[in-house]
């Protein structure tokens, strides 16, 4: 069992920035299919970023140029920076992730298959 902790959410005006944090507690997440989802009370759940095994990325058209994915060195903890905000972006953050080696079984459409999800964090975004 894989627990996901988030952090870094917050209330910002729009053109702010946010780095979230998802910390794994298995020792590396180098072949896991990590990423992040955020859902509004009452509308369905939108993937936004997701990170393969390679290492590589997919973004939402939504956040595509604004929100960047990274990892420390440790690959333990999945970070999601956020930049130039807009009050749309406000909703919860859930980070997600499941053991996935092949890089082709990582995409954003997804995830919500992963089998593990964080607790969430808010982020609020004032025009």
């Amino acid at each position: 069992q894989v627990q996901l902790v988030e952090s870094g959410g917050g209330s910002v005006s729009s053109g702010g920035s946010l780095t979230l944090s998802c910390a794994a507690s298995e020792y590396s997440i180098k072949t896991y299919c990590m990423g992040w989802f955020r859902q509004v009370p009452g509308r369905a759940p939108q993937g936004i970023a997701v990170r393969d095994s390679a290492g590589r990325t997919e973004y939402a058209d939504s956040v595509k140029g604004r929100f960047t994915l990274s990892q420390d060195n440790a690959k333990t903890t999945l970070y999601l920076h956020m930049n130039n905000l807009k009050p749309e972006d406000t909703s919860t953050y859930y980070c997600a992730a499941d053991y996935r080696p092949l890089p082709d079984t990582c995409v954003i459409s997804g995830i919500l298959s992963l089998a593990y999800k964080g607790q969430g964090t808010q982020v609020t975004v004032s025009s």
